[in-house]
């Protein structure tokens, strides 16, 4: 009666894997013919265009281009700019901190275009050229522009090649661009990339008045100063700044030509650049400065400093006065006034609002020249 049990459930097992492997045989009539599926011409179907052919590109090249020429013709006149800075520690004990950017000469009788965050406040600047030569700048030739973070180094150096300077003003979206500098502290190096955008203002992040060109072309610490280059192998902007944040790569600001040129024109001939002047220090109000100024207005530009003699003394100004409108433009914010004094011309007479206490005033200041840097 067991062995009956147990029989029954292998035959079973046997006769269900023997069905798993095989394949049910369609049964078909005595006679019958299994039909076949129709061919191509068979079908009754008529073409859509017997005459269509597939277009293939013409004059379009697929590959980049080569940027070896625009590096060999540009990168003789690209320097790197070593700088020593006296500042002080946590103790206020006072040490050596060695900094660095790029230059690239712009005339072949020494003369250097560079950042002025590059060289602010060195105490001592060493060029290295192309060839491996090093050069000691003398830091009291060095003219700078801090609001448009240009610079000028005169360099004592033969056998010097100076980069052509192009038209910025020609550059279109999509051109490809070639950005040289000491990226890293690493030495001269080339990364391409294109003009992302043209005109783009950073003002109030920044502190930075002019137009710049924006691309994706890679700009890294020590990359500032130097040249960002067209294809036709010619400077056409000057690599300033990088947006650095987490969530922010391959974006890189360069002065264009066109803007830079006239302040690098002043520079190499008087040393400075001459703007108007109204003779006012300035800080933007915010709440913190309305708490600690006791302020009765809580918008507006705080007068910091008058300098002695200035349109600003003689308009009546002074240390501790809000400006809320300058030349009948609101300002509400430092370097809102500084563009809109800049934006003014020399001889000019302007109207300034400004709130004194709790009282609004109305003056009339008459703009000069700005004096040299003393």
């Amino acid at each position: 009666m067991l062995l009956r049990r147990l029989f029954l459930p292998v035959v079973l097992v046997f006769v269900l894997v023997l069905s798993a492997g095989c394949e049910l045989i369609p049964e078909f009539a005595p006679g019958e013919v299994q039909e076949s599926p129709p061919t191509a011409e068979e079908q009754d179907s008529e073409p859509i265009n017997p005459n269509w052919e597939a277009s293939t590109p013409a004059g379009e090249s697929p590959f980049l281009p080569s940027i070896a020429d625009v590096v060999a013709s540009v990168k003789p006149s690209v320097v790197t700019i070593t700088t020593e800075v006296v500042t002080v520690d946590l103790f206020n004990r006072p040490y050596t901190q060695e900094g660095g950017g790029t230059g690239w000469i712009i005339d072949e009788s020494g003369i250097v275009v560079t950042n002025n965050h590059v060289v602010e406040g060195a105490e001592s600047i060493t060029v290295t050229l192309d060839d491996g030569r090093l050069v000691e700048v003398d830091v009291s030739t060095v003219a700078t522009d801090r609001q448009t973070d240009l610079a000028i180094l005169k360099i004592d150096a033969e056998g010097l090649s100076a980069a052509p300077v192009g038209d910025s003003a020609r550059l279109r979206v999509g051109d490809w661009v070639v950005a040289l500098g000491n990226s890293l502290g690493l030495g001269i190096r080339a990364t391409q990339g294109i003009v992302s955008r043209k005109e783009v203002v950073v003002e109030e992040e920044l502190g930075q008045p002019l137009k710049l060109i924006e691309t994706d072309a890679a700009i890294n610490p020590g990359n500032s100063g130097g040249p960002l280059v067209s294809m036709a192998g010619k400077v056409i902007g000057i690599n300033s700044i990088k947006l650095v944040d987490v969530q922010v790569e391959g974006v890189g600001y360069a002065i264009g030509s066109n803007e830079a040129m006239p302040i690098i024109s002043q520079l190499i001939k008087t040393g400075y650049v001459i703007r108007p002047w109204l003779g006012v220090g300035t800080q933007t109000v915010t709440p913190t400065v309305v708490f600690w100024q006791r302020l009765s207005v809580d918008t507006g530009v705080l007068i910091t400093h008058v300098a002695a003699g200035s349109p600003a003394d003689r308009a009546g100004l002074e240390a501790g006065d809000v400006v809320t409108s300058f030349n009948g433009a609101e300002v509400t914010t430092a370097q809102k006034m500084v563009s809109a004094i800049h934006a003014a011309e020399a001889g000019q007479t302007v109207e300034i609002v400004y709130w004194r206490g709790d009282v609004r005033h109305t003056t009339q200041a008459t703009l000069v020249e700005s004096p040299p840097p003393g």
